[in-house]
């Protein structure tokens, strides 16, 4: 039986690593080869243009600078990833680094693989930043052919 491509988006923040925890339990636990899925890890990297944001003079002399520091985080992401995939037995997962925007790179990659669900986190942005940035869950629940699964992490209870 052909099994269901699920996509986990991943950037570096706790909320998506929690993301995928919490998929990896819930999906892919206690027995992966059970489960009716085959996860796909995607990680977007932004350019070091969109990163640095407006450039300004000079900013071309950082640009490398800033595309090794993007092309590091992407290469801990995946490698986290993996220990945490590996951890829940979990062997056969996919794992991409893509360039561009997570919204576009997420929603490309459901296409591509034919995904029946995206799971992204839910960065619990304030109002205003989240008006500013525009969500990428919010986004992708609008724009991707498949099911968006956001997770979100637990709020800490003082």
């Amino acid at each position: 039986m052909e099994k269901s491509v699920m996509v986990v988006g991943l950037d570096d923040s706790d909320h998506s690593f929690y993301a995928l925890e919490w998929t990896l339990q819930h999906f892919f636990s206690p027995s992966p080869e059970n489960s009716p899925f085959k996860l796909v890890v995607v990680h977007a990297k932004p350019s070091a243009l969109t990163a640095i944001g407006l450039a300004g003079p000079g900013s071309a002399d950082v640009l490398p600078y800033v595309d090794l520091d993007l092309r590091k985080i992407a290469a801990r992401v995946l490698e986290k990833a993996k220990e945490m995939c590996t951890a829940k037995s979990v062997n056969d997962a996919i794992f991409e680094v893509v360039d561009g925007d997570a919204r576009n790179v997420l929603c490309e990659a459901v296409e591509k693989h034919h995904a029946s669900v995206l799971v992204v986190g839910s960065h619990g942005y304030g109002a205003l930043k989240r008006a500013v940035l525009g969500s990428v869950s919010d986004y992708c629940a609008h724009h991707a052919h498949c099911s968006v699964m956001i997770v979100k992490k637990p709020k800490i209870k003082h």
